[in-house]
């Protein structure tokens, strides 16, 4: 019986442990998407060994644009892109095995960020904002926008 009682309060405990991270998950992404200038999107590193989709919230700041992983606990942004250093390739309905791994309705585009490869997925409306936030950079800063 006492194996029982054990074994049940361990599970309890790792059930009250993960609700907690998932309220924390909730309640982070409901401050990160409270301020302007948030939106959904998700980024993949095609050039990387494993290049796959993860999902996030991306948030403007003057100077670059920093993304968010949906599922963390930090605070802190998971990557940050300068806005003088992104430039858009083109973009692109997504397709095949894409669709099932960013939101629905989203749109690819292709970017260089430094020198490297960057994609990153969000809605037709999202990609109106970044084209004109991109452009919109001050005098002096190159940027390209498809």
């Amino acid at each position: 019986m006492r194996e029982l009682l054990l074994s049940l309060e361990i599970a309890g405990a790792c059930a009250l442990v993960l609700l907690v991270v998932l309220v924390v998950i909730v309640l982070r992404r409901r401050r990160l998407t409270s301020r302007l200038g948030t939106f959904d999107c998700s980024v993949r590193r095609p050039t990387g060994a494993r290049p796959r989709w993860a999902l996030g919230v991306a948030r403007y700041e003057i100077d670059r644009l920093d993304w968010y992983r949906t599922f963390s606990l930090s605070p802190r942004p998971s990557c940050s892109f300068a806005r003088g250093a992104l430039d858009v390739s083109l973009w692109r309905d997504a397709e095949g095995g894409e669709v099932f791994a960013v939101q629905p309705g989203a749109i690819v585009v292709e970017c260089r960020h430094s020198g490297g490869e960057l994609d990153l997925a969000m809605s037709n409306d999202a990609y109106t904002g970044f084209a004109s936030w991109l452009e919109s950079a001050p005098p002096g800063q190159n940027v390209n926008v498809a």
